[in-house]
C-alpha cells in the first residue's frame, strides 16, 4: 500500500543533501576567497643566539651564627655585678660578671700558708739529708739512719709539691670569681641579677654571646639538584670555575647589599626532608642579618655555554602540556616546533631541545596565525620586546 511512496521520499532526501552539499562548498569557497585576499598578519619575532648563560637557583636558608657561646660560672657564689650592657659588642677576655670573691680569697691565702709550712719543712729535711750524705761515706752515720734522712727529704719535697698545686688551684678558682667573655661578639640578654646565687656546672646559662660578623647562612638544597648540578658539571655542560656567589633576599622581600661566598655542602642527605644543607659565609657589618632569620638565597651555580634561550612570552602549551612555539622559516611561513625546556632564566626558557640558533620565534601576534600562515616577521630586540606596540597578549593553548 506505501511502497508506491518509498521512492518519492529517498529522492527528497537526496535533493536535500545536495543542496546542503552546494550550500557548504559556496560557504568554503568565499572563505577561500577572503583568507587569499586577505594580507599577511605582521607578528613580532626574535630570532634566536647562542651565549654563555650563568645559571642560579633560589634556595631557603637560615641564619646561622659563626660562633656562640654560653656564659656559664665555673665556681659558686653570689653575683655582685655586671659590667656589660645587654645586647652590647663584647670582646674576647672582657669581665662580665664578679661573684663574690671572700671565700675564695680565703681559701688562696690558707694554700700559700701550707705552702710555706711544707717548704719550711722541706728545707729542714734538705739540709739533713745533704749532711748525712758526707757523713755516710766515711760511715760517720748508719744505713738506717741516712735512709731516714732520705725518706723525710723525698716527703717533705712532695708536701711542696702538693702545697703548690694547692696554691695554683686556689689561684684559679680566685680568678674565675671573674667571669670572662670566652668569645668576641654580640652579647643577648642576662639571665641573673646581681644577688643571685650561682654554681658550678649549673645548666642555665648566664648570657650567651653570638659572632655575628662574618655570619653563616645554612641553605636547604634539594638532593636531586644537586645530583643534577653534579652530572651537568662532569658532563662538561655546565662550566664552574669557582664557588660562586651567594645573594640574599630578606623575609620582607628586599635584597641584602651584601653578597656572600659558599663554604661548603654537607656530605649526607637528610632522610626527612630530602635537601643537602648548604653553606654560604656572608659579611654583616651592620648587624642586619640575626641568628634565626629566615631569608632566601640567590645561588650561582655556574653557567652554560652556548646556550639557546627562548622568552616565556613565545612558549604555549597544548593540551596534552607539551611545551610548543611558533616559528618563522625562511619563507616566512609558520611552522610549529615541539620544545623541551629546562629551567627558567629571568623572562625566558632554556631550551634543552627542539629549536636552534638563527630559529625566528614568534613572540607578539600569536593569535593572528596558525600553523601554514605566511606572516610578515619584525624582529624585536630582546629589550624592546615587552614595549612593543603589535600585540600585547599571549594565548595559551589547552
Amino acid at each position: 500500500m506505501y511502497l508506491p511512496r518509498m521512492p518519492l521520499m529517498i529522492t527528497s532526501g537526496l535533493l536535500i543533501l545536495a543542496v546542503l552539499a552546494l550550500s557548504a562548498c559556496q560557504q568554503d569557497e568565499q572563505k577561500s576567497t577572503a583568507n587569499r585576499q586577505r594580507p599577511p598578519a605582521e607578528v613580532g619575532v626574535v630570532t634566536l643566539q647562542a651565549k654563555n648563560v650563568p645559571l642560579t637557583s633560589e634556595l631557603p636558608g637560615r641564619v646561622v651564627a659563626t660562633r656562640m657561646a654560653e656564659v656559664r660560672p665555673q665556681v659558686s657564689g653570689i653575683v655582685q655585678q655586671r659590667l656589660f650592657d645587654e645586647g652590647s659588642q663584647v670582646e674576647a677576655g672582657q669581665q662580665l660578671y664578679q661573684i663574690d670573691a671572700a671565700r675564695y680569697q680565703a681559701a688562696l691565702t690558707t694554700a700559700k700558708a701550707s705552702l710555706t709550712r711544707a717548704q719550711a719543712s722541706f728545707d729542714t729535711a734538705n739540709t739533713q739529708y745533704q749532711r748525712y750524705q758526707a757523713l755516710i761515706k766515711d760511715n760517720a752515720v748508719s744505713q738506717l739512719d741516712f735512709d731516714n734522712a732520705k725518706s723525710a727529704y723525698l716527703q717533705s719535697k712532695a708536701e711542696v709539691a702538693v702545697a703548690e698545686a694547692a696554691v695554683q688551684t686556689a689561684e684559679i678558682d680566685l680568678a674565675y670569681t671573674h667571669v670572662l667573655a670566652p668569645i668576641s661578639g654580640r652579647i643577648g640578654k642576662s639571665n641573673v641579677t646581681e644577688g643571685a646565687l650561682v654554681t658550678a656546672g649549673q645548666q642555665s646559662a648566664l648570657a650567651t654571646i653570638h659572632q655575628l660578623d662574618p655570619i653563616y647562612v645554612d641553605l636547604a638544597q634539594p638532593a636531586r639538584e644537586l645530583l643534577n648540578l653534579r652530572r651537568q658539571i662532569a658532563a662538561g655542560t655546565l662550566k664552574r670555575d669557582t664557588l660562586g656567589q651567594v645573594r640574599l633576599l630578606m623575609e620582607d622581600g628586599s635584597r641584602y647589599k651584601h653578597a656572600g661566598s659558599l663554604q661548603f655542602s654537607e656530605m649526607s642527605v637528610n632522610a626527612s626532608t630530602g635537601s643537602v644543607t648548604v653553606r654560604a659565609l656572608v659579611p654583616n657589618p651592620e648587624s642586619l642579618l640575626m641568628p634565626g632569620l629566615f631569608v632566601r638565597a640567590v645561588l650561582e651555580e655556574g653557567f652554560r655555554e652556548n646556550a639557546v634561550l627562548v622568552p616565556q612570552r613565545g612558549v604555549t602549551r597544548n593540551r596534552q602540556g607539551e611545551a610548543t612555539a611558533l616559528v618563522v622559516n625562511q619563507d616566512n611561513v609558520v611552522e610549529a616546533r615541539a620544545l623541551t625546556t629546562g629551567r627558567s632564566v629571568g623572562n625566558q626558557w632554556l631550551v634543552e631541545g627542539g629549536l636552534q640558533t638563527g630559529d625566528r620565534v614568534i613572540i607578539e601576534g600569536l593569535q593572528k596565525t596558525a600553523p601554514g600562515a605566511t606572516v610578515i616577521p619584525v624582529e624585536l630586540p630582546d629589550d624592546s620586546a615587552k614595549n612593543s606596540s603589535i600585540e600585547k597578549t599571549v594565548v595559551v593553548e589547552g
